[in-house]
Order: C-alpha cells, then sequence, then structure tokens
C-alpha cells in the first residue's frame, strides 16, 4: 500500500514536471531521479508512453508532443533532443556543418545526420530518419559555443570559402541584429584567418 502511493505521488510528480517543461519538451530519464529511483522512474515513464501522455523517441529519450492541427505530432529540434543527451552534465553543444547553414537561412539542406560538437561524451541516436552525433572536441573548438561566431564558424566552413557569396553575406546582415554582427569583432581572432574578411563585413552598418 505504501509503495503503491509512493508510485502514485512520483506519477504527479513527473507528469507536473513534464508540463512544466511544456509541448515539445524532451527528456531523459535522469532528469527526473531527484523524484524517485531509475527503476521508478522508468515505470511512471513508461506508464505515460501507454498512455499516449509523452512518447518515446528512441532508448531513454521521450517527447511531450507538440500537435499541429493538419500534421499531427511534430518532431522535435535536433538541438532540444541534443540538450536532452547532455542533460545536466554542464555540457555545451555547438551545432556544425550543414545543419549550422541550414539554421542561418544559407542553406536550405535538412540533413538526415546532425552533428553537435561537445566537451561532454560522444554519443549517436536515430531518431526517425534522422541521425543525431554529439562529438567530443576540444576546448578550443568550444570556445565560442552560444555565440554568433561559433555558428557561423561552423555554417562558413561547411559551405567552403568560394561559396560564401554577396548574396548570402547580404541575407546574414538581414537577419541578424547589428548588435550581434558587431560581436564578430570581438571574436575574430578564434576564427581561421581566411574567414576575419567575412566577418568584418558582417560586421559593417551598411546591408
Amino acid at each position: 500500500m505504501n509503495g503503491s502511493r509512493k508510485f502514485k505521488s512520483i506519477d504527479s510528480q513527473i507528469l507536473e514536471s513534464i508540463n512544466i517543461r511544456g509541448y515539445g519538451a524532451v527528456f531523459v530519464p535522469s532528469d527526473f531521479l531527484d523524484l524517485g529511483s531509475r527503476q521508478a522512474v522508468d515505470i511512471v515513464l513508461h506508464r505515460l508512453v501507454r498512455k499516449g501522455t509523452i512518447r518515446r523517441l528512441a532508448r531513454g529519450i521521450y517527447n511531450f508532443p507538440k500537435e499541429h492541427p493538419i500534421l499531427g505530432k511534430l518532431q522535435p529540434s535536433p538541438e532540444k533532443i541534443a540538450e536532452a543527451l547532455v542533460g545536466r552534465d554542464c555540457t555545451r553543444i555547438q551545432p556544425t556543418g550543414a545543419y549550422a547553414a541550414n539554421i542561418l537561412g544559407l542553406s536550405e539542406q535538412v540533413p538526415a545526420k546532425v552533428v553537435f560538437l561537445t566537451d561532454g561524451p560522444s554519443r549517436t541516436v536515430k531518431i526517425g530518419a534522422t541521425t543525431i552525433q554529439l562529438r567530443r572536441t576540444t576546448p578550443k573548438n568550444m570556445a565560442m559555443t552560444g555565440r554568433l561566431s561559433g555558428l557561423l564558424i561552423q555554417a562558413i566552413r561547411e559551405l567552403g570559402k568560394e561559396n560564401v557569396t554577396t548574396q548570402r553575406l547580404e541575407h546574414l546582415k538581414r537577419i541578424l541584429p547589428m548588435d550581434k554582427r558587431q560581436e564578430l569583432l570581438k571574436d575574430i581572432r578564434l576564427a581561421p584567418e581566411w574567414m576575419h574578411p567575412i566577418f568584418r563585413k558582417l560586421a559593417e552598418e551598411t546591408v
């Protein structure tokens, strides 16, 4: 009887925690270990999957699905999945390659494999048709994580110098706020030398 009350309590607490995260949230069992044992958490998550409240994206990865009136349950973004994977380890992630270019609108390609650099453990998961890889890298490569410069370096590296056209620079100037563009000058020393002129052009006030 006491065990039953305990599990009900964990049920309600986990459900409350999921509701606070909101629709579209992605989480892993370790996110709830402050509420109960791993076994108890796994049981509750399994119950919620069976009820259709949440869904299992892959082994140990769950989603509180956001519903679209026409498209149905929407797939969470690769960033949300990657953030759930690094969890509470205080590790950071940096989008790379075609996905970084796609985020900035420099490419319409949505890659089937999305790679994030991280200072945490490497890990790969497959969710639907998309593979998400966390690739451990050096502190130097993570120095600009969470800043425009970090995303821009990865996107431009993917495109290649010859494909950083005037049209693409004008696009970036249109979508990026002036204060963010001027921050690039602070980080220019961390960018490859061949990108320095590109950073300076983006920091100019004219569009």
